[in-house]
């Protein structure tokens, strides 16, 4: 059976998006593919990454993309983490059989010290809830 295609949106693919991508390989990576893109790109933050690897998430081969660039796929869900992003994705040029909004607070803009961790937290909350209504 060929795993379902999951994307993750928000404004950077710097943190958020990264995040879901790197939690979904992590916790059902047999069963899902995972991507992330942004609409505007940014590089991926260090804190982000540090976040992921704490409680031991691999962060190897995460990168920032372009909305741009996967315009055109089919995913089985997109997963859009901020409000910047859910307006640009009326917009975008690919399709999904579900689309998921999840309004997580943008790390860089909370101004605490574990934001990071917080925000980590908050979409493997969800992402928990959402795979186990998969099964």
């Amino acid at each position: 059976m060929a795993r379902r295609r999951v994307l993750f949106l928000c404004n950077a693919n710097s943190a958020r998006s990264l995040m879901g991508e790197a939690l979904l390989r992590h916790l059902a990576g047999e069963r899902f593919a995972a991507f992330s893109a942004g609409t505007e790109p940014d590089r991926p933050q260090a804190l982000a990454l540090a976040a992921l690897s704490k409680p031991g998430v691999p962060t190897e081969g995460l990168a920032s993309q372009s909305l741009d660039d996967v315009a055109g796929e089919h995913f089985d869900a997109v997963i859009v983490l901020c409000d910047k992003a859910r307006q640009a994705c009326r917009d975008w040029q690919g399709s999904s059989d579900e689309h998921l909004y999840w309004d997580i607070r943008d790390p860089r803009l909370v101004g605490r010290e574990n934001a990071y961790e917080q925000a980590l937290q908050e979409i493997r909350r969800r992402l928990l809830l959402w795979l186990d209504a998969q099964r």
